[in-house]
């Protein structure tokens, strides 16, 4: 468990927060590039990280991500025109470029001469993988983009959902890494893998896992080892990528599942569903595959929302739960998002947990966040930021036999299981 001084100091990244500002390190994803349109489109509000923005594409297709408030009455950007090269506030006409700079002050005389002093806060924003990305930190600590495979992957082949969540942050994504929880949550009641899941079935053999975590120079490599046979082990890793990506564990030849997060206050964040695959388009079969509710959950159109969400609760189906699936709710990110939505309310109490050594990887996680934020508290930036190759890695879930020596924190356990 946690004490209460490190559940506060992990679960809070509004702006001047030590975790706040520890995300602000590194290139966050804030929306989809779907979401934005093309150039000269309507501006779209963004709330991350306890802030009000506003994003739009200019003329020129830049990306501007503004403070959602103009500067001069605090009238909001959302409702501005979009229009040669710039946002204009349709209060008073002031306009601003993607870099906060104002370009024209047109309400009053020395509007010519003001607006040279005139400026917003504008964080630098682009665009890779389908997803706009912010930096939201210092302007003279500004990174190079991670170089994951799954962030670059090109349209044919990714699929991606953005789903708004009630929950911190930090309670998803300790869900994320948790490859314990697999074998109930994602079961059917015969005790094997759901139609539509790409778990390996031996995951509902072996219910109980022994972890290895490593840490590593792009965050953590999490690896649990079941029983697969007198002679075999299964090995599942996932990936951690600091501060807010867990790639899950996935067989050889399928496409990466990775699970994106960003706050959005204390209470909600975001969820980027990434399914990419770095070596070849995604298959027509795999993406109606998609389509079937389970692995990828139905979403209500032109929001955010999924279809099962806590307002029904998550459409359970307590027949279904009888007979045919371990929880009676369909998809799988609904199936989490029962329990981790509500785990006490939208920020969990980590003081008064009972953990077991099946918890293993959460307390490692936790231990990697709260050591990078108080390093980071005392001067000391977190190094992965400015690493990129780093974070050129994979999943994996595979068999070895038994006798496979296993490294300190099970360090070549993916490479050998990859040959």
């Amino acid at each position: 468990m946690l004490s209460k001084a490190d559940n506060e100091l992990l679960i809070h990244t509004g702006p001047g927060t030590p975790m706040g500002d520890l995300y602000r390190r590194f290139w966050a994803p804030v929306m989809l590039a779907d979401e934005l349109g093309g150039p000269d489109s309507a501006p779209v509000r963004v709330n991350v990280l306890g802030e009000n923005l506003v994003a739009f594409r200019d003329t020129n297709g830049k990306i501007g991500l503004l403070d959602a408030y103009c500067p001069h009455r605090r009238a909001n950007l959302f409702w501005g025109r979009n229009e040669e090269a710039g946002l204009r506030c349709v209060y008073h006409g002031w306009k601003f470029d993607v870099n906060g700079t104002c370009t024209d002050l047109p309400n009053c005389p020395e509007g010519e001469t003001l607006k040279n002093k005139v400026k917003t806060t504008a964080y630098p924003a682009l665009e890779r993988g389908g997803i706009i990305w912010a930096y939201m930190g210092p302007a003279e600590k500004i990174p190079p983009f991670p170089d994951a495979e799954i962030f670059h992957a090109p349209a044919t082949h990714r699929h991606i959902i953005k789903v708004k969540l009630r929950g911190n942050f930090a309670q998803m994504q300790e869900g994320d890494i948790d490859s314990s929880h697999v074998s109930f949550l994602h079961s059917s009641v015969g005790g094997t893998s759901l139609p539509g899941s790409r778990a390996n079935p031996n995951t509902f053999v072996d219910k109980s896992p022994r972890w290895f975590t490593l840490d590593t120079d792009y965050g953590m490599m999490l690896s649990a080892q079941r029983n697969a046979g007198p002679d075999t082990f299964q090995w599942r890793v996932n990936q951690f990528l600091m501060p807010f990506c867990t790639l899950i564990a996935a067989q050889p030849g399928v496409p990466i599942l990775g699970q994106l997060r960003c706050p959005i206050d204390d209470e909600h964040s975001f969820l980027f569903r990434v399914i990419a695959s770095p070596d070849r388009p995604i298959t027509d079969e795999e993406r109606a595959s998609y389509a079937n509710g389970v692995f990828v959950p139905e979403m209500i159109p032109g929001t955010d929302r999924m279809r099962e969400n806590m307002a029904n609760d998550y459409l359970i189906d307590r027949d279904a739960q009888r007979n045919v699936t371990f929880t009676g709710i369909k998809s799988i990110v609904a199936q989490d998002l029962a329990i981790s939505e509500d785990q006490r309310g939208p920020i969990a109490d980590r003081s008064d947990e009972l953990l077991t050594s099946s918890d293993r990887a959460i307390i490692a996680l936790r231990k990697r966040l709260l050591t990078s934020v108080r390093k980071l508290m005392d001067g000391t930036e977190p190094p992965e930021a400015n690493n990129p190759k780093a974070y050129r890695v994979r999943p994996g879930d595979f068999m070895l036999p038994r006798d496979v020596p296993v490294a300190d924190g099970a360090k070549d356990i993916l490479l050998i299981g990859a040959r």
